[in-house]
């Protein structure tokens, strides 16, 4: 019988991935789950987060010792068969480059911003199949999710309305709506066809009244868009919560538990 391995033991980090698209050089945290080496027949769901630098390690995090816990509270959920063992991907941000790349439009107030869609080919076209080359996933979109919050949350809905057939399941946390006068609400609300999404959406009651009326603005336009609340789509207003590491990694386990359930557990 193998001995379980150490949640460090299980945390690869590639350094200095490059991207072509981009050309720009960022390291790759991959959190294989408990067990991943005691079944080589076995594939995983993924789940890709924007701002790696904050989900496993306090000493990286954008204010040190605040970070999401993913590891610790993946590990915990799976132990007690809540949510499916899964392959987490923390991808980090380019420090002064994440506001272009984790935006759709260059916004004309600010001539920031824009690099979205490339961005999105670096996770489609580079690091995504060497994910899947690497490690054992199910690669399909129903299988894979993207995420993140404030602007990592915009890129991923961004994206995941863009690229449905990619990413089947996203985790949209206190994302920044305001950006280029909300220009993500408009492109909700022009979808001809409701992709076939599962949906995580939420804001902390204290980050501002703009960002809940914000929030719930755009729960509703996938509403009518046809997303079925506490099925396909899950709105959360967290109370006292406010725009920082602690609130989001107090939710990284409803989002696990939302999108990747045991009940789907193969």
């Amino acid at each position: 019988m193998r001995m379980e391995v150490a949640l460090a033991e299980r945390l690869h980090k590639h350094e200095d991935f490059h991207s072509e698209f981009l050309d720009r050089d960022r390291d790759v945290t991959v959190y294989l789950p408990p067990g991943y080496d005691a079944d080589d027949a076995r594939r995983y769901p993924v789940l890709y987060l924007q701002d790696g630098q904050n989900l496993f390690d306090g000493t990286t995090s954008f204010i040190y010792g605040q970070y999401w816990h993913v590891g610790e509270t993946a590990d915990a959920l799976i132990g007690e068969r809540i949510v499916e063992p899964l392959v987490i991907v923390g991808i980090n941000n380019t420090g002064e480059r994440r506001i272009d790349e984790y935006t759709p439009t260059r916004d004309g107030r600010t001539k920031l911003g824009g690099r979205a869609d490339l961005y999105g080919r670096f996770l489609v076209e580079e690091l995504k199949p060497f994910v899947d080359a690497r490690y054992r996933t199910l690669a399909d979109a129903p299988n894979t999710g993207l995420g993140g919050s404030s602007l990592g949350g915009l890129v991923s809905l961004h994206l995941g309305i863009k690229h449905p057939h990619i990413f089947g399941k996203l985790a949209v946390l206190s994302p920044s709506i305001w950006w280029d006068r909300k220009v993500i609400l408009n492109n909700v609300r022009k979808l001809e066809s409701k992709p076939a999404l599962r949906v995580w959406i939420d804001v902390g009651t204290e980050e501002g009244d703009y960002a809940v009326k914000d929030a719930s603005s755009l729960c509703a336009a996938l509403v009518a868009r046809g997303w079925r609340l506490d099925a396909d789509l899950k709105y959360l207003e967290a109370e006292g919560a406010q725009h920082n590491e602690l609130a989001w990694a107090e939710r990284v386990g409803p989002v696990l538990r939302f999108l990747f359930p045991y009940e789907a557990s193969r």
